[in-house]
Parts: C-alpha cells; sequence; structure tokens
C-alpha cells in the first residue's frame, strides 16, 4: 500500500485522537495532558523518545534502516486563551481555553506520519526527528526546544526540517501552499507608559494630562510607518490594548498603551526598535511629560529555503497531484516561532487549507476565532505528507530534487 493508502486506513483512530486533543486544550510551555496523550498515542513504535525538562515538550527519534542523515518534522501542541463557541459535540471542556488555531490537528497529523513512517523504517535511509513543540503562541516553544539541544536529537544535525500549518480562510479547501524566502513576519512588541500628573477634569492646566499625548503618540507611530519605511519592505504596527484612568472627571496620572511590529527582514525590525523609542520619549518630552517605552523583538522572520520549498511541491505534486500544491504569492504577516528552526536548518513551512467541508474559505470564521472550524478531512494528508517528506528527503541525499517555485 502506499503512503496516502495507509493514512487513509488510520483515518478512524486520527479522527478520535483529535477530538480527544480538542475537548481537553492546554496553553503555554507546560501541556502535562497533551503530552500524556502524545506519549499514549506513540507508545509501542520502536522510537527514542525524551521529554523537555522546562516545558512539555516530547521529541521522538525514528532510526532508519539503513545509515544516513536526519530530518527533522515539527508540530505545535498548545492551545488559545478563547472561550470556544463553535458548537461542534467535541468542543473544549476547559473554560477559556480552545484550539482554535488548529495546532490539535498538526499534533495528530506528525503522530499518524509516526505510524507510516515506523511502518516503513527499514527503508528509511537515515532518521527522522519528530518534534512535539509546546509554546507556540506567544512562549517561544521553539527556542526553549533549541536550547535544550533539539537538533542534536538524533546524533546529528537535521538536514532539512517541515512543519504544517492549517487554516480555515484564505487557503482552498485541502490545498497545500508555499513559497520560498520570506513566509511569515518578524514580530515585536511595544508597551508604553506615559507619566504625568493627576489632577480634577475642570482644571487640566494644573495637571499634566498623559491621555492626549499617549493618543498622539499612537498617530504619529501610523503616521511614521507609512511616511518613513520603504513601502518594498513593509511594516505593520497596530495598537491593539490602551488603558487610561478610572472616572470621567479625573485626569489620570498614567496612560498605557501596547502593540505589535511586524516586518519581514532584520533590517526593518533593528530600525523600528530605534524609531519607535526615539518617537514616543520626543512626544513626551513636548508634553512636558515622561514615557517609558520597551521595544522587545520576539520571532525572527520566517524564511523557507528555497530549495527546500521546491522539494515540497514536487513531493505534493507527486503524491497528491499537481492541483494540490499552490505557491504562495506573497508573505503572511503572521508570525511562527519555527523561524528559529528554519533559521538553523534549510526546511519549509507549508500551510494547508482546512476549512470545513461545504463552506467557501472567505466566508468561515479564522484562525483564532472562538467559532473556528477545521475540516478533520486533511488529517489523512496532512500525516502522508509529512512522512512521504522524510522518506523522500532522506532518500535525496546529498540534495533534494529541484522543482520550479514559480509554478
Amino acid at each position: 500500500m502506499t503512503i496516502c493508502e495507509d493514512a487513509t486506513a488510520m483515518r478512524d483512530d486520527l479522527v478520535r485522537l483529535r477530538r480527544s486533543m480538542h475537548a481537553d486544550p492546554e496553553v503555554g510551555l507546560i501541556l502535562p495532558r497533551t503530552q500524556e496523550k502524545v506519549l499514549a498515542a506513540l507508545d509501542g513504535l520502536p522510537l527514542e523518545i525524551s521529554t523537555g525538562r522546562r516545558l512539555s515538550s516530547v521529541t521522538a527519534v525514528l532510526r532508519g534502516g539503513r545509515p544516513g542523515p536526519a530530518v527533522l518534522l515539527r508540530a505545535d501542541m498548545d492551545a488559545l486563551p478563547v472561550a470556544e463557541r463553535s458548537g461542534v459535540e467535541f468542543a473544549s471542556a476547559t473554560d477559556g481555553f480552545m484550539h482554535a488555531c488548529g495546532h490539535d490537528l498538526h499534533t495528530t497529523m506528525l503522530i499518524g506520519a509516526a505510524h507510516l513512517l515506523a511502518a516503513r523504517r527499514q527503508d528509511l535511509a537515515g532518521d527522522v526527528v519528530l518534534m512535539f513543540q509546546p509554546g507556540e503562541e506567544g512562549c517561544d516553544g521553539a527556542g526553549a526546544m533549541l536550547a535544550e539541544g533539539i537538533l542534536d536529537a538524533a546524533g546529528t544535525r537535521p538536514v532539512a526540517a517541515y512543519a504544517l500549518h492549517v487554516f480555515t480562510t484564505g487557503f482552498p479547501r485541502g490545498v497545500f501552499m508555499a513559497r520560498g524566502g520570506a513566509t511569515m513576519a518578524a514580530t515585536s512588541d511595544v508597551d508604553v507608559t506615559v507619566i504625568g500628573a493627576g489632577g480634577h477634569a475642570s482644571a487640566p492646566h494644573r495637571a499634566k494630562d498623559p491621555v492626549p499625548a499617549a493618543c498622539e503618540m499612537i498617530n504619529a507611530l501610523q503616521t511614521m510607518i507609512s511616511r518613513t519605511c520603504d513601502p518594498f519592505d513593509p511594516v505593520v504596527l497596530t495598537i491593539g490594548s490602551f488603558h487610561a484612568g478610572t472616572r470621567r472627571n479625573v485626569i489620570p496620572e498614567t496612560a498605557r498603551f501596547e502593540g505589535t511590529v511586524r516586518t519581514f527582514s532584520a533590517k526593518a525590525q533593528d530600525r523600528l526598535q530605534g524609531t519607535v523609542v526615539t518617537l514616543v520619549r520626543q512626544i513626551a518630552a513636548a508634553h512636558g511629560l515622561r514615557a517609558e517605552v520597551e521595544f522587545t523583538k520576539r520571532y525572527p522572520v520566517t524564511v523557507n529555503d528555497e530549495h527546500e520549498t521546491a522539494f515540497v511541491q514536487s513531493t505534493v505534486s507527486e503524491t497528491f497531484g499537481e492541483h494540490r500544491f499552490q505557491r504562495l504569492a506573497h508573505p503572511l504577516t503572521g508570525a511562527e516561532d519555527f523561524s528559529r528552526i528554519l533559521g538553523e536548518v534549510p526546511g519549509s513551512l507549508v500551510m494547508l487549507g482546512a476549512a470545513p467541508a461545504g463552506a467557501h474559505p472567505s466566508t468561515v470564521a479564522n484562525n483564532h476565532s472562538p467559532h473556528a472550524e477545521f475540516d478533520e478531512g486533511v488529517l489523512c494528508d496532512g500525516a502522508a505528507l509529512y512522512a512521504d517528506l522524510a522518506t523522500r528527503r532522506l532518500a535525496a541525499q546529498p540534495s533534494p530534487a529541484i522543482a520550479s517555485v514559480s509554478a
């Protein structure tokens, strides 16, 4: 049987596992129940398994029957602090937590791939590292697993790394999409506290009101982006939180706002760090106030290797048909800590359309929505692609077959 046929035969098991994870979401770096489910699903396979010291990660190494290099496959496991409103029968049983980004599908796919690869272990020309990662949603779980030695798990550093990510919107259902080069944005945090002097709202001249100054800062930051940033090296800045005051007739002592900056080059990220801090402080000074500003770099740009992405395209085309792969026209403004892995190992982050069957991807609830639903029909395809990428990439040493990435 082919990998796809074997994956299809696992469908019922994969659906049950995914629903079990979906109903029991955990957030952050410590996911004990999720880790337990992963370990139970891998039990009995010929794997060398280790768990994280400071996070609930699972690393499993499958040794191939023939000598060769290693390939890494990543799946993230964590959920979001979102109260589920999807209405599915297996909805989250934990109030305030939800698998709203499809990580339960990713984990299930990689477990399926582990079973597919274990059944073909004797034919593998090298080793496969299975990376089950917590804390992708803002906790830098990939960075923590790098610090704990994920790239040395097989004894030699992987020659390639791949990850899948499902999306409900923006991608045709069942279609894999990727691009070489910048694929997802770098992300940085901006946190500002404007410090003034409180007073009575009837006498603002006797106080130092931080609210107008903070509003001016927000407008100035948006103007600065549009007037000073290269439109061919785009930047997105969004202020998502603003807090000041307690009553309508009280001028507060402080005003606070926080936002996110998305960039597609290290140069733009570095430049924004200095520009944002300077602009905010100078506006505060012009109002006779003081501003505390923190610009914190989080994830770097996710950069797909051109050759590895071409290899993904050829693998999808040969396994599922050419119509199942589309080249991603533009980078996404979301961010991914798989960028940490791709900064060390050439590889590719691959998107997969997973809108519910019968629904149009332009009308369904987006990832991170409390109403988000995903098509479980993609579980078999994701498991098969993970396994096929590892098998073919190990067989393709020393380098993958190169297909056109402009198709």
